[in-house]
Order: structure tokens, then C-alpha cells, then sequence
């Protein structure tokens, strides 16, 4: 069997990831007596098997993931694997994953040794005895005590359905790491971007997933603002390429058991604008009994996300959390046969304006909001924001609620959901003092409805820039501004 190595050195291929490398370095080394037990999840396509087999290849251990195929061949696989890390002539066949996962616990007697199984609940569609096998495999490694040391790791997607499948497991685990998507600012240096609104246009195409990075599209970086045109004909909206189909993809490789095409249409219908329940309903002209199963299903997976509105918490409001798939559905579903018949430069140039309302504005106020949340200075808005959400501000009958794209709420002196400041998000629009008018009327009218407003500041976020007398504004204290400049480098 090959030796651990001496260090487990964070491997130079591994992007950003530094607190879970350590933390999974942490928990295969550790030197205590006794088995232990891991859970990895999180969405897909953010590197958790590459982080996986990189912690195996530093640390000696063995990982087998899994693919789409009947049991038998899955433990075949295995054994010829295990043959393989451990130099057996030949490989042991068993008949059930309870065997299999005994022959594991054999091999951590000398020292810790890390055994993932990645792609769990993909194992389980083909051998539905797994997780209770794994619970029976946990219970008999910690009743038999000091002498084993195995570091089991199950890893898998939708998370949901990690925590059915493992049941107890996942409550007596050793760890629980989820493996969140990278932010923004990590995508723009995922991609080698310095240019601010450039990184913010492609955030809003591919995100910050690896996956999409490490694609064969993803070689091909855009050389500058001019060139982001270009890029997405070369790349994204390319038919040579797989990043084209990509998004498609995303949906299919979820569990089996619910309409994808009906969950294709849910996510279209959020592209198209529709964010409440009702909203959705109208637009796939199906009764609003059906749309909260498929919204929760597409939540469960991790492709959607529900907010309670700002300023009504009935309200909940849905948008896309992958990127790609936004723009999969407001740009390259709707011109699939185009593409193919007239390319992607036309097919972009007709497009490019539903791209600019559909997909990079909504985009570009969701980043401010984590901007927010992640990344502004405790002297940007007084205590430190908790939340920073859109909100839709009800007016009298036959009015127009008030849209506010960022409502940023934090915790003063114990009291929770403070109002802290309300703002405007413009993708394309130079923003001048017209628009810190329209922030003051609204706080006026929600000091009018009750809402302390003592310590809220109004804001301006804008990809195209602030007009002087804004500036002005912002010197005397008057309005927080931000710039993607500061979205990428400021506080």
C-alpha cells in the first residue's frame, strides 16, 4: 500500500478552497484512535470531487466515485480499484456493499487512512441498501473501538437528499463540510478578469463555478471589455463546444421522479421576470397549487433560491442561483434552432438586449446584495448588515408598488431587522441626484407606514458611473455610492 506523504501541502492546481482543504487535511490525518466519520456536499460543479481525489492522492488514501451504472459493476469497479491501491494480485468481488464496505474498515489499523465514496446518492438510484449499509458500517467501526482508524468520507450533491439518505449518519458525523460556490471577487480572479464591469458581465454568464473554467471553453478568456461580444459567440453560444450545453445538463443530472420539463419552464418563467409564486403560475398557465412543489423540488437541488420580500416577509421571491442556467434560459433556449441556422453572432446581436434587461441587470443588483452581506466595512452603513434583500414597497389602489433593489437590515443594540439603508441598482444608467430623491421619498414613506428610519442611509449602486453632483452627495455624507470598483475592491 503507498505511504501517506509527509505533508499534505495544499496542491498548487487547487483554486482558492483553502479553509476546506485544511479542514479535510484535518480530519484525514487526525491521529486520535478510533473511526470517524465525514459528509461532504454542497451544489454541483463546485469542485468537490477534484478537492476529494487531490486530499486522497496528498494523503495516501483511496476514492472511488461513482458513475451511472448497475451495482454489480459499481463494486466490480471498486474492487479493481482497491487491487489496485493496495497491489492485490487480484481483486475481491462482493456481492452486496455491506461486504465491500467491511473490507474498508480492514485497512486503517497502522495509521488514519482517508476512504472517500464520491457520487453517493448516484450509487443509491442502482443499490437502494447503501445507506442503510453505511449506518451498519459507522455503528460497527465506533463499537469496535480504538484500533481502527478509518476516515470515511461520503460525498454527494443535493444535499436534501444526502441528509434522507444517511439518516443517522449525518447527525454523528465527524464533519460536515458543504462546499459553497465561490463569490464574485473569487470568480473574477477564477478567471484572470481585472477589468470590474468586465467580471460582472461574465459572473453573469458562467459564475464562478471550476467546472465551467476548467471546460474547454473556459481556455478562452476575454481580452478586455471590447472583447466580451466576441467571447460569448466564441464560447458559451458556440455549438462546437459543450458550454453550450451545459445548463442543460444541469437538470438532467438531478434524481429521477419529478417533471424536468416542467421544471425547465419554472426556471424560464424566472428568467422571463416572474419571481412570486403567483407570478410563475400565470406564466406557465397551471393552477398555484402546483408551483410550490416545483419550486421546492428546483430549492432542494440547490438551482433556485426563495427570499422573503423586504418589505412584505409573505411574500417570497425566487431567482436563479447558477448563473449559467439564467442565461440558458433567457438567451440560448429561445434561439436554439436560430443558432444552428443563422450562428451566434446574429443570434447574439438580436439577444443582447434580453441579455442586458433578463439576465446581467437582476445579476448585477443580486451582486450588490452580497456585496452587502459580505464584503461592505461596519462604517458603510452604521452596524454591520445582516441582511440585504430586494423589496417591493406597496402604494395606494391603481399605483405601481416601488421596487428597491437593496434593502440592507442589521441588528442594533439587540433589536433585529433594523432598517440600515434602501437603494437603487442601475446596470447601464449613470445615476444622478433624481435617483437619491426617489431613495429619500421611499424612506419617507416608510417612516409615514411606521418603519423606524433613524439610521437608514439611502444608496446607489451603478455598473455606469454617478453624475458630479452625486459625487457631491456622497462627500457630504449624504448617500453611499457604489461603483464595481468598489463591488470588487473596496468595503
Amino acid at each position: 500500500m503507498r505511504s501517506a506523504t509527509a505533508t499534505a501541502a495544499r496542491p498548487k492546481e487547487l483554486f482558492d478552497r483553502e479553509a476546506e482543504w485544511d479542514a479535510l487535511v484535518a480530519f484525514a490525518r487526525d491521529p486520535r484512535p478510533g473511526p470517524a466519520v465525514a459528509i461532504v456536499t454542497g451544489p454541483r460543479r463546485q469542485g468537490k470531487s477534484f478537492l476529494l481525489q487531490q486530499l486522497t492522492s496528498a494523503t495516501g488514501g483511496f476514492y472511488f466515485g461513482a458513475q451511472d451504472v448497475a451495482e454489480a459493476e459499481s463494486l466490480r469497479r471498486l474492487g479493481d480499484q482497491l487491487a489496485r491501491h493496495t497491489g492485490a494480485n487480484r481483486p475481491t468481488r462482493w456481492s452486496c456493499w455491506a461486504d465491500a464496505l467491511d473490507a474498508f474498515a480492514t485497512l486503517a489499523s497502522e495509521r488514519p487512512l482517508p476512504v472517500v465514496i464520491d457520487g453517493f446518492p448516484e450509487l443509491v438510484r442502482q443499490s437502494p441498501a447503501l445507506p442503510s449499509a453505511v449506518n451498519s458500517v459507522c455503528r460497527r467501526l465506533r463499537e469496535a473501538g480504538r484500533s481502527n482508524r478509518v476516515r470515511l468520507l461520503l460525498c454527494g450533491s443535493a444535499m436534501p437528499m444526502m441528509r434522507r439518505l444517511l439518516g443517522t449518519a449525518s447527525t454523528s458525523a465527524d464533519l460536515q463540510l458543504k462546499i459553497l460556490p465561490l463569490d464574485f471577487r473569487q470568480g473574477a480572479r477564477l478567471w484572470n478578469i481585472d477589468d470590474p464591469r468586465l467580471a460582472l458581465q461574465v459572473h453573469a454568464v458562467v459564475g464562478a463555478s471550476t467546472a465551467f473554467r476548467y471546460d474547454p471553453a473556459g481556455e478562452d478568456i476575454p481580452a478586455g471589455p471590447d472583447d466580451f461580444d466576441a467571447w460569448v459567440c466564441r464560447t458559451v453560444l458556440n455549438p462546437r463546444l459543450p458550454l453550450l450545453w451545459k445548463a442543460g445538463h444541469i437538470i438532467e443530472q438531478e434524481p429521477d421522479g419529478w417533471d424536468r420539463g416542467l421544471c425547465h419552464s419554472t426556471l424560464a418563467a424566472i428568467a422571463d421576470g416572474c419571481s412570486t409564486p403567483g407570478a410563475i403560475a400565470d406564466w406557465l398557465d397551471r393552477p398555484a397549487t402546483e408551483v410550490p412543489h416545483l419550486l421546492a423540488v428546483l430549492h432542494d437541488c440547490g438551482l433556485v433560491q426563495g427570499v422573503p420580500d423586504a418589505f412584505r416577509p409573505g411574500v417570497t421571491r425566487y431567482r436563479i442561483t447558477e448563473p449559467l442556467l439564467a442565461f440558458d434560459h433567457a438567451v440560448i433556449r429561445p434561439n436554439r434552432i436560430a443558432l444552428g441556422q443563422q450562428g451566434p453572432a446574429e443570434v447574439w446581436k438580436s439577444a443582447r438586449s434580453v441579455f442586458e434587461s433578463a439576465v446581467v441587470r437582476p445579476h448585477f443588483a443580486q451582486v450588490c446584495r452580497d456585496w452587502v452581506t459580505g464584503f461592505a466595512c461596519r462604517d458603510t452603513f452604521g452596524p454591520r448588515p445582516v441582511t440585504a434583500s430586494a423589496g417591493s414597497l406597496p402604494r395606494g389602489q391603481g399605483h405601481r408598488p416601488v421596487d428597491v433593489d437593496v434593502v440592507v437590515r442589521g441588528e442594533v443594540h439587540g433589536r433585529a431587522g433594523v432598517l440600515l439603508s434602501v437603494g437603487r441598482a442601475c446596470w447601464d444608467e449613470v445615476m444622478d441626484v433624481h435617483h437619491l430623491h426617489e431613495q429619500l421619498q421611499v424612506l419617507a414613506e416608510l417612516a409615514d407606514r411606521g418603519e423606524d428610519v433613524s439610521r437608514a442611509r439611502p444608496a446607489c449602486y451603478s455598473a455606469a458611473g454617478f453624475s458630479p453632483h452625486l459625487r457631491e452627495a456622497e462627500a457630504r455624507g449624504e448617500v453611499v455610492l457604489v461603483d464595481p470598483d468598489r463591488l470588487y475592491h473596496g468595503e
